[in-house]
């Protein structure tokens, strides 16, 4: 239940942050011992509900009575696990429950209500029970047991005394706290804050994630390559590597061996790194585009929605580009970046916007590259920017006109991935250039041979809009 606040109380988001610890062998068993221990707890609450359920009793699902039925256990029934961390699995089952019954109650009879046991369960403790001191973090335990403190991977990136809760998880063998701080949503001076009437329209795309028209001739273009690279080059390795896997691999209902669980351990690690790394990009791309919108002055961003792209069915290889492309995660990226900075959002329909000229308003056959030209009143631009264009037209609340860009402005996400620079190769290329003759070109390296630096402008003269060359 969300804390309430003062109608004249500043607004407030509430951001999260991974961060990775450095523990050593005794404070990692106390650790898992704890995820365990919480896996425990929601064993036995699928066990009560269970024994009601053969009774034909209500099941217990309100978090107060579930607390009742904690407190009722007595002290010490799940080792080390203290009553807050154990409280978090009570009203993590509470609201999964809830959600389940709501979505079968709006007709959808997928929704399943939690029945599978889970050997780890991720622990939340909340403001007032755990202390941050720089790297440091001290996390409560039961009664009678030895605190356990533990050092950080890096520094949290919140002010202490904005930080409200940390969640102990486990993804791919390795341990994390998830910082949760409620901040303060930007304050500008007077005359320099964003300004609602200062539209963008913003084009979503696989290519360049984000394809923005602004307002004074002004727009921007994120560059997503290396990020497709990324995908492309974990896909094709993922698969040698379970081709390789599949001789060895346990029959059917055969306990698998020591090397099967270290090749799957290895895989999750691989696959956790990748999904790191992309969310990284994610970031990077979302607050160069809030960044920029910032300077401008842009209040109010108007987003092609893509959810028409996403029903249709395209066969097998457009779905698995969709499924890299992740289309839900960049809107809920920029969306949250946007509220921190003071800038509203909004979702309209992209369909056809970027085989519509934005100049006659007439249809034109989408064309297959980057470049777009209208053979009625020949218009030539960026094709995306031009999709851009036609989405901001679709605003309906009211602002300015956007225009056709004049200067464009270019930016590079996922400048971290390997192959994103000169000086760092991908060590996955590499072992795919000996048989690139036998399977065929690969994707373009993430930068080509001659490029513009970072942060550079064109104008719509000089504007490349054709695919650069690929290379190997």
């Amino acid at each position: 239940m969300p804390r309430k606040r003062p109608a004249d109380a500043p607004r407030v988001v509430h951001r999260s942050a991974r961060v990775a610890l450095r523990a050593t062998p005794a404070q990692g068993r106390r650790l898992w011992r704890l995820l365990v221990s919480g896996g425990d707890v929601w064993a036995c609450v699928l066990e009560l509900n269970a024994l009601r359920r053969s009774r034909g009793d209500a099941p217990v699902v309100g978090y107060q009575a579930l607390c009742r039925e904690l407190a009722g256990a007595g002290p010490g029934t799940f080792g080390e696990l203290d009553s807050v961390g154990a409280r978090s699995v009570l009203r993590r089952y509470s609201d999964a429950w809830f959600a389940a019954a709501k979505a079968r109650r709006a007709g959808d009879e997928t929704a399943r209500f939690p029945r599978r046991r889970r050997r780890l369960v991720p622990l939340r403790w909340y403001l007032g029970t755990f202390s941050v001191q720089g790297c440091s973090l001290r996390i409560p335990t039961a009664a009678g047991r030895p605190p356990l403190g533990v050092r950080l991977a890096r520094e949290v990136p919140y002010p202490p005394d904005r930080i409200r809760s940390v969640t102990l998880v486990a993804e791919a063998g390795r341990l994390y706290v998830d910082v949760c701080a409620e901040l303060y949503v930007a304050a500008y001076d007077p005359g320099q804050g964003p300004d609602p009437a200062r539209l963008a329209g913003v084009d979503l795309g696989v290519i360049h994630p984000f394809a923005v028209a602004g307002p004074g001739g002004e727009g921007l273009v994120v560059s997503g390559r290396a990020m497709r690279a990324e995908s492309r080059l974990h896909l094709a390795e993922r698969k040698a590597r379970r081709r390789a896997a599949a001789r060895r691999a346990p029959l059917k209902g055969q306990r698998g061996s020591r090397r099967w669980r270290r090749f799957r351990a290895r895989d999750r690690r691989m696959e956790a790194r990748h999904r790191r790394r992309l969310s990284q990009a994610r970031h990077e791309a979302a607050k160069a585009l809030v960044s920029w919108a910032v300077d401008k002055r842009v209040g109010r961003l108007v987003v092609g929605d893509p959810v028409g792209t996403l029903e249709r069915d395209a066969g097998r290889r457009h779905s698995q580009r969709l499924r890299d492309w992740r289309p839900g995660a960049w809107k809920a990226c920029l969306s949250d970046k946007a509220e921190a900075a003071g800038i509203e959002v909004v979702f309209v329909d992209e369909r056809g916007s970027s085989s519509t000229c934005p100049n006659c308003r007439r249809r034109v056959p989408k064309p297959s590259g980057r470049r777009f030209a209208c053979p009625h009143c020949g218009l030539v631009g960026h094709r995306d920017v031009v999709g851009a264009v036609n989405i901001a037209a679709r605003h309906e609340g009211g602002g300015d006109i956007v225009s056709m860009p004049e200067t464009i402005t270019h930016r590079r996400g996922g400048r971290h991935l390997p192959g994103a620079g000169r000086s760092r190769r991908d060590p996955r290329r590499i072992r795919w250039d000996s048989r690139r003759v036998r399977r065929g070109s690969w994707p373009a390296v993430a930068r080509p041979p001659e490029e513009p630096s970072e942060g550079s402008s064109s104008s719509v003269g000089a504007l490349p809009l054709e695919d650069p060359p690929t290379a190997a």
